[in-house]
């Protein structure tokens, strides 16, 4: 993906090195590990809780990338030069992030201004270890994800070294895919379509995971959005789409052996695929309607 600096903070609220405030660092908070054990049991079944009270895509484990040293001088990235690349990486990925949020936020602040509304922007927090969220406690074992609450999206950056390593799901796009799906769940928060959601699934408990699944989908369908509008830009490498198709496809409920059809809350590495090439196929949000969607 070609892509530059972006001056200032941009979208960022940076906490990195700040230690997880009352909670602690180090990834020190209660979580259970589910089947499978390690780390990959830490993102299965936070993979699962995803959208109730303001979950994880996925997880990683902590002691990624960032080691809070404010002594050490950040090395300087290359304009175009990919995140997870060379000594430089650490500052490539924070700044790949800023760009993400940044593109990703302007575009949906032109889709809301064709349509006569207004955007309001996400900040976007990055962290090391731990963080307080609106939706309670955030370690690095939890992954990215978009508090309703405080309507905020939540970022660790080691998240991507297991994007690649666990996942399957390498290279910078697969990265802004993550980045563009907890941003289009903040374009749900702000269009009130969550908050439908909550309250359907309040109305209809039985169906809860059905309504989840079409949140999700329909997250991955914005994030699609996004994705075109590079690809109009000319701002997309060869290769770049097919790393976001395999990223979208690595946390399917299937792909993660989370259980029956109706133990599912994110939809199927195919249901996940199709609604992201729904969006960058078609480019319009009228587009991402997934209420007709079922397991």
């Amino acid at each position: 993906m070609r892509w530059k600096r972006v001056s200032g903070r941009g979208d960022l609220e940076d906490r990195r090195g700040q230690g997880g405030g009352p909670f602690g660092g180090g990834g020190a908070f209660p979580i259970p590990i589910g089947k499978g054990g390690g780390g990959l049991g830490l993102i299965l079944l936070l993979v699962l809780f995803l959208v109730f009270g303001g979950n994880v895509v996925g997880g990683g484990g902590s002691g990624g990338p960032y080691s809070p040293d404010i002594d050490e001088p950040a090395p300087q990235a290359q304009p175009g030069g990919r995140p997870d690349a060379g000594a430089a990486g650490k500052d490539d990925t924070f700044e790949f992030a800023k760009f993400v949020a940044k593109d990703a936020q302007d575009v949906w602040t032109q889709i809301f201004q064709q349509s006569g509304r207004q955007y309001a922007r996400a900040p976007v927090v990055i962290f090391t270890s731990g963080t307080v969220s609106g939706c309670g406690p955030a370690s690095s074992a939890t992954g990215p994800f978009y508090c309703p609450a405080d309507r905020r999206v939540y970022l660790d950056l080691s998240f991507f070294q297991e994007l690649s390593r666990r996942f399957g799901a390498p290279g910078d796009f697969a990265a802004a895919y993550v980045i563009a799906h907890e941003l289009g769940h903040h374009v749900q928060s702000v269009l009130g379509i969550e908050a439908d959601v909550r309250r359907q699934q309040q109305e209809d408990p039985a169906n809860r995971n059905l309504y989840s699944v079409r949140l999700e989908l329909q997250a991955d369908c914005f994030s699609g959005i996004w994705a075109r509008s590079t690809y109009d830009r000319g701002i997309l490498e060869p290769g770049d789409i097919d790393e976001g198709l395999t990223a979208a496809a690595a946390v399917g409920d299937d792909r993660l052996g989370a259980g029956s059809r109706e133990q599912w809350t994110h939809g199927s590495s195919e249901l996940r695929v199709q609604w992201f090439r729904k969006g960058f196929d078609s480019g319009k949000p009228d587009d991402c309607d997934t209420s007709d969607v079922d397991l």
